[in-house]
């Protein structure tokens, strides 16, 4: 084990001053959220989407949740997005980047439909 004595250890001082000030901010930093995150969510119970119809600005993403004991799917008319079979609690999210109205349906009850309406704010 090396030993300093206090008079070896005083000139590093200024090497350990100046590597604090530069690596601290570095390990300090942490990402930044992401700017203007739109969310929203839909939620699949009693055999329904809900809500039946949500409007959002584009570039939002939607997340459909299974809260129903049976899988259910999120398919969408215009083929633009499609879950596999969500079980109980399993999510499916999709972002919306073009305004429009998009129809969709549960595939495996095609009575099951909703849309999603993307308009500019």
């Amino acid at each position: 084990m090396i030993s300093l004595t206090l008079h070896r250890a005083i000139p590093l001082l200024p090497l350990l001053a100046i590597f604090g000030v530069f690596a601290g901010p570095i390990w300090a930093t942490q990402p930044a959220p992401p700017a203007n995150v739109l969310t929203q969510a839909v939620q699949i119970r009693n055999f329904a989407f809900v809500p039946a119809v949500l409007t959002v600005a584009p570039g939002t993403t939607v997340i459909w949740t299974n809260a129903d004991e049976d899988p259910h799917s999120v398919v969408s008319t215009s083929k633009a997005f499609r879950s596999g079979a969500l079980d109980t609690d399993g999510k499916f999210s999709f972002t919306f980047t073009r305004p429009g109205d998009y129809a969709y349906f549960c595939s495996l009850h095609p009575h099951m439909t909703a849309k999603i309406v993307v308009r500019p704010k």
